[in-house]
């Protein structure tokens, strides 16, 4: 490369690394400690003017840093269990069982759903039992808060500022409100749904009702390519459809397993 051209190279190069650093200085700065979160918030509600209404933003505005959602976010270890431990910790045969009878309780719900969507109802009530033991634990801490901190986060910031912004959204709709209480990761409902899995496949209603949250729950399977009687299984059509739901794959054998046993199967 010529002399002429190496500088014009790395001119550009400056220009760019320039125009990059001025993007950087107009986006809300994530940060790793609490420290830094109430002046993200400024940036963050500064930034999201038109994107979300004033309502939504002093929402935003009255959050705090979640200490309880950070912990839970590094403390993630159950997914780096063995199938059978995994399924020990997290009850699986006392799913299987009430899950047996809430099918029962519930036959004419479980058969329109199924009807619908093309979903069995063995996945939905082993997600609905792993997630909250069938409504029992849906998480006590601020759903926005949650959201805002995880967003804040430098670790999956652009992730959740996606969740963040359909919070506030949520939040118009009047689905959420500022005092709204759900899972560390912002989840809410009997079955655990982020901000932007509501909007997308929710239909409906609060999930804070279980045929509401199990109708969402089919709707987001079959969004994911669920195929009316298949398989569900690793390895057969529908287990790609669990996979959506939960990126740990010892969740999805787990709920595969599970669901095949209150099927009968």
């Amino acid at each position: 490369m010529t002399g002429r051209g190496l500088s014009l190279l790395v001119a550009s190069g400056v220009m760019g690394l320039v125009a990059g650093m001025a993007g950087a200085a107009q986006a809300a700065q994530c940060g790793n400690t609490s420290a830094g979160f109430e002046a993200w918030k400024d940036e963050f509600i500064a930034e999201a003017k038109g994107r979300a209404s004033p309502a939504a933003l002093a929402a935003l505005a009255n959050t705090s840093y979640s200490t309880a959602t950070i912990s839970a976010d590094r403390g993630q270890k159950s997914f780096k269990l063995s199938l059978d431990q995994f399924l020990a910790k997290r009850g699986g045969n006392v799913i299987v069982s009430r899950g047996r009878a809430l099918k029962q309780q519930n036959a004419a719900l479980f058969a329109s759903i199924e009807q619908r969507y093309g979903v069995p109802p063995g996945p939905l009530l082993a997600i609905w039992g792993m997630e909250t033991g069938f409504g029992a634990v849906k998480g006590n801490v601020n759903t926005l808060s949650a959201v805002a901190t995880l967003a804040y986060d430098c670790r999956r910031s652009a992730f959740f500022t996606d969740q963040l912004y359909a919070a506030l959204k949520l939040v118009d709709n009047g689905v959420l409100t500022p005092s709204t209480r759900g899972a560390a990761h912002g989840e809410v409902g009997h079955t655990q749904f982020l901000p932007k899995n509501v909007l997308s496949y929710g239909v409906g209603g609060s999930l804070d009702s279980a045929p509401n949250a199990l109708n969402s729950t089919a709707n987001f399977l079959r969004a994911h390519g669920w195929r009316a009687g298949a398989g569900y299984q690793p390895g057969e059509p529908n287990f790609a459809a669990i996979q959506g739901w939960n990126d740990a794959g010892v969740y999805q054998r787990a709920i595969a397993l599970l669901g095949a046993r209150i099927d009968g199967q």
